[in-house]
């Protein structure tokens, strides 16, 4: 009996799975991306530039008349990329989920923010997959990229779609790939990120590696969704390893008279870590990725009766050295009440303009609860959250920059470092400037008049 059910098993798979393959491999597979923020339509548009043609689906209105008049809102993805897909006709966008009846692959990047409670909400992921439930036919291929816990896809997503009558792996294929996106780095882009992706089944593995091969320059194929879903957590945890204990030495090499940027490339001499290794003294990481990652990889150790102790300290070190501005700004001017100071940069990261998650934030927070006098400067930013009326925001370094008691260099915005410093600071005499990263050590570090405080580096 068993080996019958075999024989029909793999009778109906196959032409299913050949016919979608085909498709793929000829171009003429209609594909579907539900998400167009920052992951999604720059997914999108790759596909369109292979030739594919490319429906976005998003509830978001002014997203979906954005990307049908060919206007990009993703920092770093230019106009003219998205503008040639319309034109071209390749691509579309639209709010209306019955567009999935015709697509052939459906990649899912919605976001998952997190609760108050720390756990991911993934409320939005069990909306795309009942949209994409509601008109599932057999021969799809849907993708799970948003950000998640391991055992989403199977625990979660597989039995949505099931509901259907249809089996994954033989009716439908399913995989998860993580979105591996770093806004703002012209140098890591959608295309030439190293792809992740882990079916539920060997055959949905072999799909969705297929399908992302006709437009990524690599994939790393795994055998699981699970092992997809759990490489995002072990790299984004690794790497904020490597952030936290670099900036432990840094701290360490500014109280014994070590310069933590030598101690860097010490580091990277030794073979077994190497010069590519994310090690460089600076400020801590962000709330984002990392930290969530973190976060959730403490929680998931709990849950499965493993507790972890090197990743929950990570956290607690890198939350240690958000401290590392003010107690410098403490150690150089005393007490803060009534001081002036001018936070340069403020969005999460250069090349974006989203302030949530934002250290630079954090940090102003910080500076009017002690009663500071706050003023910022960001390139893009033209409003701040009513919490932070009190901060003074201008688009002009000088007018942010005079009369100030201290400058603290936030988000690296290449407008920063490019400024005339000699014209910024002419009328300006013994200011104080905290540079976490020393973005501004060339042209500031020695300068006389300047206190510049960098981590890692002996006072």
């Amino acid at each position: 009996m068993e080996l019958v059910q075999e024989i029909i098993t793999e009778t109906a798979v196959k032409p299913v799975g050949d016919n979608l393959e085909r498709k793929i491999r000829d171009r003429s597979a209609q594909l579907g991306v539900i998400g167009l923020g920052y992951v999604g339509l720059p997914l999108a548009v790759e596909m369109a530039q292979k030739g594919f043609r490319v429906t976005g689906i998003d509830i978001d209105g002014n997203k979906v008349e954005s990307v049908n008049a060919g206007i990009s809102y993703v920092l770093g993805l230019p106009n003219g990329s998205l503008l040639t897909a319309i034109d071209n006709g390749t691509i579309r966008a639209t709010q209306s989920f019955a567009a999935v009846a015709s697509l052939d692959t459906i990649s899912i990047c919605v976001p998952t923010p997190l609760r108050k409670t720390k756990e991911p909400d993934l409320s939005y992921i069990i909306a795309a997959v009942e949209a994409v439930h509601n008109h599932l036919t057999p021969g799809k291929l849907i993708i799970l990229e948003s950000t998640t816990y391991p055992g989403t896809t199977r625990e979660v997503v597989l039995p949505i779609l099931e509901k259907s009558g249809l089996k994954a792996g033989r009716d439908f294929f399913l995989a998860y790939s993580p979105k591996r996106v770093d806004p703002g780095n012209k140098a890591f882009t959608t295309r030439n990120f190293p792809k992740v992706i882990g079916g539920i089944t060997p055959r949905c593995t072999e799909l969705a590696t297929l399908l992302y091969q006709q437009f990524l320059e690599r994939t790393v194929a795994v055998s699981s969704a699970e092992s997809a879903e759990m490489i995002k957590h072990a790299i984004n945890s690794f790497l904020a390893s490597s952030i936290a204990f670099m900036n432990e030495i840094s701290r360490i090499c500014e109280q014994v008279g070590a310069d933590a940027k030598e101690v860097e490339r010490g580091l990277k001499s030794e073979p077994r870590i190497g010069p590519g290794a994310y090690l460089s003294p600076g400020g801590p990481f962000a709330g984002g990725t990392l930290a969530r990652d973190v976060v959730a990889l403490t929680k998931i150790g709990q849950e499965q009766g493993e507790p972890l102790v090197l990743v929950p300290a990570i956290k607690l070190s890198n939350d240690q050295h958000k401290l590392w501005a003010i107690q410098k700004l403490r150690e150089e001017l005393g007490e803060l009440s009534r001081k002036r100071v001018a936070i340069l940069g403020l969005t999460y990261k250069p090349g974006t303009d989203t302030l949530r998650r934002s250290l630079a934030i954090e940090l102003c927070r910080e500076l009017l609860k002690a009663g500071a006098k706050v003023r910022a400067y960001d390139p893009i930013v033209a409003a701040l959250p009513d919490e932070l009326a009190n901060i003074t925001l201008s688009r002009k370094l000088e007018e942010v920059v005079a009369d100030c008691d201290a400058v603290v260099v936030c988000t690296e915005w290449p407008q920063i470092r490019e400024a005339n410093w000699d014209d910024v600071l002419a009328k300006t005499k013994d200011l104080l400037f905290i540079d976490a990263n020393g973005f501004l050590g060339t042209s500031l570090g020695n300068r006389a008049g300047v206190t510049y405080r960098q981590v890692g580096r002996p006072k």
